[in-house]
């Protein structure tokens, strides 16, 4: 198992997209696997080259070009929702890996610009393609983008946690309703 500390050192460097563009579940899970041998440090358009170079230094070997396999590096970008072409189904809700997003069922939903990474990921489930990237249009500077990083990684580990929590209560509720109907049927054969 690799060195938890040079996981987080890793992990401090990428840019909390949580976009899954590296083919892993999320920045951490990327971590891991550069700090394993598993995954090359080439592997995150989001941290570009100045991301590559940054991790090369931290582990002390030679930075190489992005792998086009993985996708291209943009311009950071946030989701837009046009409002007026939403039919509030949420699958962009459920999607986005920082809550970014909020809305109702049935009910127009926003983008918090604030919040959004950028990843993406809410694009391809939108049933009316109502979702577009548009440029940020302020110019963040490194210890800015840093603190938004850490920021949206704090978010990604709440809704973790939230949807940890979720499935333990939905997994006790369906075991406390199996064991009332075990007792309603034991009570019926009595």
């Amino acid at each position: 198992m690799p060195d938890s500390i040079v996981i987080e050192e890793i992990n401090t460097i990428l840019p909390q997209t949580q976009c899954r563009q590296c083919s892993f579940q999320g920045c951490r899970p990327y971590a891991v696997a550069i700090a394993s041998g598993v995954a090359d440090i080439n592997q995150c358009p989001p941290g570009g080259n100045e991301g590559i170079v940054a991790l090369a230094s931290l582990l002390g070997v030679n930075p190489k070009p992005l792998n086009p396999q993985y996708g291209e590096h943009k311009v950071k970008s946030v989701a837009f929702i046009i409002e007026q072409d939403c039919i509030g189904c949420v699958k962009c809700i459920a999607a986005c890996p920082v809550d970014a997003i909020l809305g109702a069922a049935k009910q127009m939903h926003t983008v918090i610009s604030s919040e959004c990474t950028g990843c993406e990921l809410c694009i391809a489930p939108c049933p009316v393609d109502c979702i577009i990237l548009l440029p940020l249009e302020v110019s963040i500077n490194g210890t800015k983008q840093y603190e938004l990083a850490q920021q949206a990684r704090q978010r990604y580990e709440a809704r973790c946690l939230r949807k940890e929590q979720e499935v333990t209560e939905k997994s006790e509720r369906a075991k406390q309703k199996r064991a009332a109907l075990e007792k309603m049927k034991l009570a019926s054969v009595l």
